[in-house]
């Protein structure tokens, strides 16, 4: 998919506004993806190539493993008729030493070479252990006390749903908090998810995961 500088730039400007551009440009990108490059990437495991770490459990009231992403936790800026709204998450038997943790949804079943990340936050105080449902709202003011989040790649601070292309099968959607061992990430509030990834791979301690799966919306 080719998208000019000028026009990416209009592109997120309308996307902020809630216009429908962005769909469309997930379109022209899914019309480039082969049924092939589906089904490979419908079994990719985004952290199997990560060192491999320790897990603790999670739990949600929203969200299940494998099964559909709620109407709630799918996307209306993306136009799949949802409400963009993060799920509630919960998690306990993490290491000893846990400083903090952070937290990220990311697609990689997503008609781009690097998948998609939906959400992003840094800096959860280790004395935290649940995310209320609509935490991931835009100004991090439902945010525990000095967490913040990163923005996605439609370049924005908050929680992002699913909105799989209609020509795609269902997309997994990988939510998971890490455990790591220093207070403070240090990136910048305006970094990547990836960075936010690079920046503590030293420092992460344990993962816990949960995969819901969103299948394209019938609109």
């Amino acid at each position: 998919m080719r998208i000019n500088r000028r026009g990416a730039i209009g592109a997120s400007l309308a996307l902020a506004l809630g216009a429908p551009e962005m769909p469309f440009l997930m379109r022209a990108a899914a019309a480039q993806a082969t049924p092939a490059a589906m089904r490979e990437a419908s079994t990719w495991d985004p952290y199997a190539r990560l060192a491999p770490l320790p897990s603790f459990t999670m739990t949600s009231t929203d969200v299940k493993d494998g099964e559909q992403l709620p109407v709630a936790q799918m996307s209306g800026i993306f136009g799949a008729g949802g409400e963009d709204r993060s799920p509630r998450l919960a998690w306990s038997g993490f290491p000893d030493g846990t400083k903090s943790f952070f937290v990220t949804m990311f697609d990689p079943d997503a008609p781009t070479p690097s998948g998609f990340w939906h959400w992003a936050v840094a800096d959860i105080p280790a004395s935290v252990t649940e995310l209320s449902a609509g935490a991931g709202a835009v100004g991090d003011a439902a945010l525990p006390r000095g967490a913040f989040q990163i923005p996605n790649d439609a370049r924005l601070a908050q929680y992002v749903g699913a909105a799989p292309p209609a020509s795609d099968p269902p997309h997994r959607y990988f939510i998971v908090v890490s455990a790591v061992d220093i207070e403070k990430s240090e990136v910048p509030k305006d970094a990547t998810p990836a960075l936010l990834y690079g920046a503590l791979a030293a420092h992460t301690l344990a993962r816990a995961t949960i995969v819901p799966i969103a299948a394209p919306s019938a609109g």
